[in-house]
């Protein structure tokens, strides 16, 4: 038997991150179990997905293309349109998992309640217990959490609590038919918002998109082709972030114009960028209205900061998301403000080994792609190829990184997580350099592996 074989991983999720993760490892040999806590596989791609975990509407459809979002080694069917829909990413993902072997390790309706140490942290070897729902308890050696990050609403309390009308936010978002003929007031401006404007004004008498900060809404399309291709050639680590800014921008001014002549507040700071396709003809329409901020709200009646006001129906809080680990026991790993979670290259958690993170990152390309990158350098991890820095240094990495992204963009819960793909793998692959030549300098790697699994033995 390969020795990977008795090394037990559990990966909770089975969404791509969930799926990807465990497709690295069953190529490696290692023993992969999946639970899921909805009756199908999929994750946020699963349209009502009775895990209640999905925000995906009727209309949604993926922003970057096909050929950026299909992982690497599985193409989309050649037929699939050119801005996958969440019915084709479902299909998509069905289809990975069988052709992995994902499929039979995936345990649906199995969520889980409490995931627990059973070790001493630099004393004993790393021991994880899973706790589900109906009782059942399991051990494992590893445990990778692809729950994702979209999963809890960060409501705008100060919205919800004085509008009279209806109020939701835009994860309970679904279907434009259940808002035929009212005047709605969508507050965010990132993709979802402009998703959901677009969608309502058409039958709407009153559509408002209340953008609080500077946007540059990207087009999908120039001369036939996803710009989304155009951008991700640029993006090089030795490509200065002035020059992509300024190629985004003037893409942007070729089929939009300005930004301002259409309401929107200048982009002071860099931020993730919105991409919509309808969004800017629907406002030179006057299909929708764009107003820079809330004054005030009385009943149904929102004022606004350029001294108008209106009466709406609904309000639809985009106003996004918490990092959100209902399973873990408060502070592992450490989550502070605006979504400011301690972990090493958004993997790590530095003090607990055994437990990794995936997926949780916004970043410029597609997601797909760096699920792919962040697996495959768990795995390593995992396998005993390469070893993590000490928690001192890790900590210092994750403080360097906060220090940057605060200092680049805006201080959102939002950009907490980003991460500029080009770069980001260089850091990957330069971290994992250091830690398989720290692995050969403890005589770890592979020979460590053997003396873990001969002590689990014990």
């Amino acid at each position: 038997m390969n020795s990977t074989q008795s090394l037990r991983v559990a990966v909770i999720g089975a969404g791509a991150s969930g799926l990807c993760m465990a497709k690295h490892l069953i190529e490696a040999g290692v023993d992969v179990t999946v639970f899921e806590i909805g009756s199908q596989i999929g994750g946020q791609w699963v349209y009502n997905n009775d895990s209640g975990k999905s925000p995906a509407y009727r209309t949604l459809h993926i922003n970057s293309p096909k050929s950026l979002t299909a992982f690497p080694d599985f193409p989309f069917p050649e037929k699939t349109q050119l801005f996958p829909s969440h019915w084709d990413m479902h299909k998509y993902l069905v289809a990975y998992a069988d052709k992995f072997g994902v499929t039979p390790r995936i345990r649906l309706r199995s969520e889980v309640k409490a995931l627990r140490p059973l070790f001493r942290p630099g004393v004993d070897l790393p021991l994880w217990e899973i706790e589900l729902m109906d009782g059942r308890h399991e051990k494992f050696d590893h445990v990778v959490c692809a729950s994702g990050h979209l999963t809890k609403p960060k409501h705008a309390a100060e919205l919800r609590d004085a509008f009279k009308g209806e109020y939701l936010h835009s994860f309970d978002y679904r279907d434009p038919a259940e808002f035929v003929r009212k005047r709605v007031c969508v507050v965010g401006v990132g993709n979802s918002a402009v998703d959901i404007a677009s969608d309502l004004c058409v039958t709407s008498p009153l559509t408002v998109l209340v953008a609080r900060t500077g946007v540059m809404i990207v087009p999908k399309l120039l001369m036939g082709v996803s710009v989304a291709e155009y951008l991700v050639k640029l993006y090089q680590p030795w490509m200065p972030g002035i020059v992509l800014g300024w190629v985004g921008g003037f893409i942007t001014w070729l089929a939009h114009g300005k930004m301002a002549q259409y309401g929107f507040k200048p982009v002071t700071r860099a931020t993730h960028t919105t991409t919509s396709s309808t969004l800017i003809t629907h406002i030179a329409y006057n299909r929708v209205k764009v107003k820079q901020g809330i004054e005030r709200i009385k009943g149904k009646r929102i004022y606004f900061v350029d001294g108008t006001s209106d009466e709406f129906d609904t309000l639809i809080g985009a106003t996004g998301y918490l990092v959100d680990f209902p399973f873990l026991s408060s502070g592992i790993p450490p989550i502070g403000e605006d979504n400011k979670v301690d972990l090493y290259k958004k993997m790590a958690a530095p003090g607990w080994p055994g437990l990794w993170f995936i997926g949780m990152v916004n970043t410029t390309t597609a997601l797909n792609r760096m699920f792919q990158n962040q697996a495959a350098w768990i795995r390593e991890f995992i396998l005993g190829n390469a070893v993590l820095p000490n928690d001192s240094d890790m900590r210092a990495d994750i403080e360097a990184k906060r220090a940057y992204i605060n200092g680049k963009y805006l201080n959102t819960s939002r950009h907490a997580l980003e991460e500029e793909h080009a770069t980001y793998f260089v850091e990957l692959r330069a971290a994992m350099k250091n830690a398989r030549r720290q692995a050969g300098r403890r005589s770890l790697g592979r020979l460590d592996t053997q003396e873990y699994l001969k002590a689990k033995s014990r």
